[in-house]
């Protein structure tokens, strides 16, 4: 048998391909949160992978046209001391999906397999012990009718050291780089091992793995999103025709005197300038 070739470099989308499929997978989207809230279903899906290999980037963009009423976010800090003497799955299962609703983990009861695990927040009992209890906890889910889908980000190592450094440069987003990240540079290989031992144990036929590529942002997102409306059998609800009524004028309001209400100050005509009136509105 021959070598195996290499991956080859792949060509960057376009960004005018690349706005308009994401504006038809958001479209998709927001027909499949319809679904959710008309057959009831429940959705969990679970970001994993690496420090800066783009699951908020993507969480964002899936989230864009959804109603905060039904998909939420769950991005949980660290344990409290309460939190610590719990069942290690309870604090997570306080943020599952009623019927009706979708949740996105970004980052889940995987902690324990990877940055607990490489920075030793847990014993190597407990580690060996969630090994075992995920696959069941997860089947318990899937058998409740929760539809769970788990996507790996995978970002190699150089691509990952360039987003860090970038990071660093940016006022708006070096709150994202933390000791912890840059300890998972050091740590490469360990956290390698970690991810290897976690898929061993955790990827089931019944709650698989997903391995999404990342060192290109946008082609993440997109195979991401794709991948996910492909796995759920959802179809179009028909919404309620909505009819704007004809506005109904009063002759009996008045509105009060502009002086006794506190505005905000017109910052945007320090910028612009004050080239015409803008209408005011309630």
């Amino acid at each position: 048998m021959g070598k195996k070739a290499g991956k080859t470099k792949t060509d960057k989308i376009d960004a005018d391909i690349y706005e308009a499929e994401l504006f038809r997978l958001q479209t998709e989207l927001v027909k499949l949160q319809e679904w959710v809230r008309e057959t009831g279903a429940r959705v969990v899906i679970i970001f994993e992978g690496r420090d800066a290999a783009g699951k908020g980037g993507t969480i964002k963009r899936i989230t864009e046209y959804l109603s905060p009423r039904i998909a939420r976010i769950a991005a949980l800090p660290a344990p409290s001391n309460r939190e610590q003497g719990q069942w290690y799955y309870q604090r997570y299962i306080a943020h599952l999906p009623a019927k009706g609703e979708i949740v996105l983990f970004d980052r889940s009861w995987y902690n324990r397999a990877g940055v607990e695990q490489v920075m030793g927040f847990c014993t190597p009992a407990e580690h060996t012990l969630f090994l075992r209890q995920t696959p069941i906890f997860e089947q318990m889910l899937i058998e409740d009718g929760v539809l769970l889908r788990k996507y790996w980000f995978s970002v190699s190592d150089d691509e990952q050291l360039r987003r860090f450094r970038s990071r660093l440069k940016d006022p708006v987003r070096q709150w994202k780089l933390s000791p912890m990240d840059l300890e998972s540079v050091y740590r490469w290989e360990d956290y390698s091992r970690a991810k290897d031992q976690m898929m061993v144990h955790t990827d089931t036929p019944t709650s698989p793995w997903y391995i999404v590529e990342s060192d290109i942002k946008k082609h993440a997102r997109l195979n991401m999103m794709a991948h996910l409306l492909s796995t759920i059998d959802y179809e179009e609800v028909e919404l309620p025709k909505v009819k704007l009524p004809k506005r109904v004028v009063s002759v009996d309001y008045h509105r009060p005197p502009r002086e006794l209400s506190t505005y905000v100050d017109d910052h945007v005509t320090t910028l612009i300038g004050d080239k015409e009136e803008v209408p005011t509105g309630d």
